[in-house]
């Protein structure tokens, strides 16, 4: 159990993820204590406006150091939210993307949710390619409870959701192979794929269970 304000004093510094600064879009600013509390075990982000900023957060569930491949499985919920999204991904430790990232689910909070590996190597050439290089989008929607499952080995990632293999890389020497963290956001939409929220958006994001596997070849 943690109140908005004490999951970092109770979980743990990563667990109250970033704070102080604007999201990924540049409209939500990181408000940890505004919007994390776990009760019965549920983590739950609570994403609303205040003072005429969006309210968001983003976890680090296993901490910064990261690893390299392994297999991630999340169980989550949410309300409809327009204007807010997801973007729970792997992330390079080195904070250099063009090592890649790998992305599952990600997605508008009043939408379907979509995944994809970004191909490293590709930034520093141009734009960031993904593959596939048609993002895979899964029919879904808010309300109900869902496990999001990315399995990550050398020159492969997959996307399972509720057990089902969704689809899978196609070019295995684009796939990342450095050290990567975890990062469980939610945040704003960007400009180009949602609208702002409007003030009085708001709801909550619920995170049942996470687990993190290494890697055995």
């Amino acid at each position: 159990m943690a109140s908005p304000g004490r999951v970092g004093d109770v979980y743990g510094a990563e667990m109250r993820g970033y704070s102080g600064f604007a999201d990924s879009s540049g409209r939500g600013s990181y408000a940890p204590d505004e919007v994390l509390s776990v009760s019965d075990g549920t983590l739950d982000y609570f994403l609303h406006a205040a003072a005429g900023s969006p309210r968001v957060a983003s976890v680090i569930p296993f901490g910064y150091i990261g690893q390299t491949y392994g297999r991630y499985s999340i169980r989550f919920r949410y309300d409809s939210m327009p204007g807010y999204k997801i973007a729970f991904l792997l992330w390079p430790v080195s904070d250099n993307w063009n090592e890649g990232e790998i992305d599952w689910p990600e997605g508008g909070l009043d939408g379907p949710l979509y995944g994809g590996s970004a191909v490293k190597g590709s930034l520093a050439i141009g734009a960031m390619k993904f593959d596939p290089p048609e993002r895979i989008f899964t029919p879904t929607g808010p309300g109900d409870w869902h496990v999001a499952t990315t399995e990550w080995t050398p020159g492969k990632v997959q996307w399972l959701f509720d057990g089902r293999l969704i689809d899978q890389t196609t070019l295995p020497s684009g796939v990342p192979d450095t050290p990567m963290r975890w990062t469980l956001q939610a945040e704003t939409s960007d400009r180009a794929n949602g609208t702002y929220p409007a003030a009085g958006t708001s709801g909550h994001l619920q995170i049942d269970w996470a687990v993190q596997y290494a890697y055995a070849p």
